[in-house]
């Protein structure tokens, strides 16, 4: 298939695009520099544009089979009420300007547009599916706006899929990066209490769920990237210990997560148990269905 993909240089992106090279697709990323720094992989092309502005770029994506929406600025960040209104006009913009480029074709396409699990907010233990009501609170408000950008494209008669990420663990960025080296440090350990939820999917799960949606045309609407046993803070520290050998008993206080990134350290400091039903009720088998075969596989 031909896939056009926005966010194709990220973390995420990055690693899709060459696992669905590998399996056979023809992408074109979409990027504000037409060429990376490197050469790239074979069966990968870049296209110049920006995603949040109209342009010449459209007219590419009806020759597309297969539509893919990682772009978006990052939530990684204090959340000033200028950095909150950068992040949502990121992804609603760029949604639309690809549902209004979906709108010149005249076939039926897939359309895999981003989510995230933020869009259920803090629920402790609550057990969260598809199905699950939405939060009020910033990233659910977000993840709202963002999917209903992205729905409206059900009515030219494309198949639309929100995939609603959990935290993708992988080699050569994400969250492990970041962790990681501070337990190399002997300072790793539970953010705040360590008693929130920590929903996550390993990189090569996460795109072999995309090939599974391709692969499944009855799937569509949301569907949780998670996988099927999430953990808690706490306990992801003392593997992540184990696998690097390091102590996992220094927590990153409250107080101070607070001080430093202020209303977004709620998002470190609460989580949800999110469960990838419609995943599983479709068939898909899990790879690393626990957090101690991925961190294993990861940094073994």
């Amino acid at each position: 298939m031909k896939v056009f993909m926005t966010g194709g240089t990220g973390f995420v992106g990055a690693y899709l695009s060459r696992e669905l090279a590998q399996a056979g697709h023809a992408i074109t990323i979409l990027s504000r520099r037409a060429q990376p720094a490197s050469p790239a992989p074979a069966g990968i092309s870049y296209l110049a544009g920006d995603p949040t502005q109209e342009g010449p770029w459209m007219a590419a994506v009806p020759e597309h089979d297969w539509i893919i929406n990682l772009a978006g600025a990052s939530i990684f960040s204090r959340w000033t009420e200028a950095r909150k209104k950068e992040i949502m006009e990121s992804r609603e913009r760029t949604t639309r300007n690809l549902v209004a480029a979906l709108a010149a074709g005249d076939r039926r396409q897939l359309f895999c547009s981003t989510s995230a699990v933020g869009y259920y907010g803090p629920r402790g233990d609550e057990e969260l599916t598809e199905d699950s009501p939405p939060d009020t609170g910033f990233l659910g408000e977000l993840s709202r706006n963002w999917e209903a950008e992205a729905l409206k494209a059900q009515d030219l008669g494309v198949r639309v899929v929100v995939t609603r990420f959990g935290i993708v663990l992988g080699r050569d960025g994400g969250a492990l990066s970041q962790m990681a080296p501070l337990f190399k440090k002997f300072l790793g350990g539970p953010i705040g209490s360590g008693a929130q939820w920590f929903s996550w999917i390993h990189q090569a799960d996460h795109a072999r769920a995309f090939q599974f949606i391709q692969a499944n045309p009855e799937i569509s609407g949301s569907v949780n990237l998670t996988a099927p046993n999430p953990v808690r803070n706490r306990d992801l520290s003392r593997t992540l210990g184990r696998a690097l050998r390091r102590p996992s008993f220094i927590p990153a206080p409250e107080f101070m997560l607070r001080l430093i990134l202020g209303e977004f350290a709620d998002t470190l400091l609460t989580g949800q148990l999110v469960l990838p039903k419609r995943l599983l009720d479709a068939g898909f088998t899990f790879r690393f269905a626990t957090i101690e075969a991925a961190l294993e596989n990861l940094l073994g």
